[in-house]
């Protein structure tokens, strides 16, 4: 039995196989992982047939049979993966080498259930996380601790 490509630890047959084959995907993690097995298997056709109809306008699949061909996949990493009815997003980096040359693809992937099979709508390339404000405290302020007492004289001493 093959090791599934998609980084599971299940082998191909009992993980993304029987996705490829025409088994609908239980979320948008499993449809993200069945995806990359395909970019590492060379399953094109299941790369066009899992895209939002959307999705499909912009997919040349002799370009990317050509980019396939030349590319080893390394190894995917989801880093999260929400489901919310119908709609769901996981954020993933695939990483492969390409003529010689190692990159990471860092991605939010969007998905959308239609008719009963997710299908992949749209990715946002490296996804930053919310920006974190940090409020400067002034020394004769309230210590944000709650002690009480002025920040100068509790934890900004």
């Amino acid at each position: 039995m093959t090791v599934c490509p998609c980084g599971s630890g299940r082998g191909l047959d009992d993980c993304c196989g029987p996705l490829l084959a025409g088994a609908p995907a239980a979320s948008p993690e499993a449809l993200m992982r069945s995806r990359y097995t395909a970019f590492a298997v060379g399953n094109l056709d299941y790369l066009e047939t899992s895209l939002a109809p959307e999705a499909r306008e912009d997919y040349d699949k002799a370009e990317t049979e050509s980019w396939a061909k030349e590319t080893t996949w390394q190894g995917l990493e989801v880093r999260s993966s929400e489901e919310d009815g119908d709609g769901g997003s996981v954020e993933f980096v695939a990483r492969y080498k390409f003529h010689g040359k190692t990159y990471a693809h860092h991605e939010l992937a969007r998905f959308r259930r239609q008719d009963g099979r997710w299908m992949y709508v749209e990715g946002l390339m490296n996804p930053k996380g919310p920006q974190r404000v940090a409020s400067k405290v002034g020394r004769n302020d309230p210590c944000p601790c709650g002690s009480g007492k002025k920040s100068k004289k509790c934890c900004g001493a």
